[in-house]
């Protein structure tokens, strides 16, 4: 790990100096706030003030014909994570740079490492700037302070869109590593994000009708069978899993997902969920989007260390 804090500082500077790292975050600002903006606008009308946890309703409604500010995290999110990634290794490769910094006395572990520690920090810092933001908002147009569950749903509402955004940019890494053009592995990354965040959707649905095909006829059973199949072939996706693991947490009266018998609606009162209640119901989408971004971390760190200096 040595030279790892001089590779880590300079990244950063790189990363806060890019104009296309300001582009993408100039737009996500920009639609992020107004979606929050005219969202407050929407509950301020619709006189939900006196609802319970308030705050977290800016982050997933919509007003004004924008949408909420979760959609953008998730479209954004994914482009973001690739244009910070897409050229990590291949750029400093065609540049001719990569082989002078692997001449300097640091470990080739502390490039990596510390490329992809900028770009996550670049990404905390941004996603924790427009959510106090969006607190300010908060306070100025409904007059309502998040309360400390508020704050803590928040905060592991945050740490998610850094899991989310995290695996997208190892995946771009990892292509920046394998491709020696920095456009192929642009093109594979967005293609890769095209597939899991909308192709996935029919595929999962032509799967689950052929295994369990549905006609009029179909007991309530196979119904649920066809749905949980639907959902699960989904989960493959970081975009539902953020969609889920955001539901929970924003929505403190979500319990479940996926189908449900009328059986086990009945007495069923929607009270809000406690904080480590609402943890439970999506624990397995937090470990599973954990898993998927370490996975490919961990793909890119063993091919970047087993790659051939003199190829590179």
């Amino acid at each position: 790990m040595g030279g790892l804090l001089p590779v880590f500082l300079k990244e950063l500077t790189d990363q806060f100096g890019s104009k296309r790292f300001m582009l993408i975050t100039l737009i996500i600002v920009i639609t992020g706030l107004f979606s929050s903006y005219t969202a407050s606008e929407a509950l301020k009308e619709q006189q939900f003030l006196n609802e319970e946890y308030l705050f977290l309703g800016l982050f997933t409604s919509s007003g004004g014909g924008l949408p909420s500010f979760l959609f953008f995290i998730s479209f954004f999110g994914p482009l973001l994570g690739i244009i910070l990634g897409f050229d990590a290794i291949n750029g400093e490769r065609t540049r001719g740079t990569l082989s002078l910094i692997l001449s300097q006395p640091i470990y080739r572990d502390a490039i990596i490492n510390g490329k992809f520690l900028a770009s996550l920090t670049t990404v905390a810092i941004m996603i924790a700037s427009i959510m106090v933001m969006i607190a300010g908002i908060s306070i100025a147009k409904l007059g309502v302070v998040p309360n400390g569950q508020e704050v803590v749903r928040a905060i592991l509402f945050f740490i998610a869109c850094i899991l989310y955004i995290a695996f997208w940019m190892s995946l771009a890494i990892l292509f920046s590593i394998i491709f020696e053009k920095s456009s192929t592995s642009a093109l594979t990354s967005i293609a890769l994000w095209i597939f899991l965040s909308f192709f996935v959707y029919m595929i999962a649905g032509v799967v689950a009708d052929k295994i369990y095909p549905i006609t009029q006829q179909s007991t309530p059973e196979l119904l649920a069978k066809h749905e949980s199949l639907r959902t699960m072939l989904l989960r493959f996706s970081p975009a539902v899993l953020l969609e889920e693991i955001s539901a929970a947490l924003l929505n403190p009266t979500v319990r479940v997902f996926g189908p449900m018998f009328e059986t086990q609606l009945k007495g069923l009162i929607l009270t809000p969920l406690s904080l480590g209640q609402s943890v439970l119901v999506v624990w397995p989408q937090f470990v599973a989007l954990i898993a998927a971004s370490v996975i490919c971390f961990a793909v890119s760190y063993l091919a970047f260390m087993r790659k051939e200096i003199r190829s590179i």
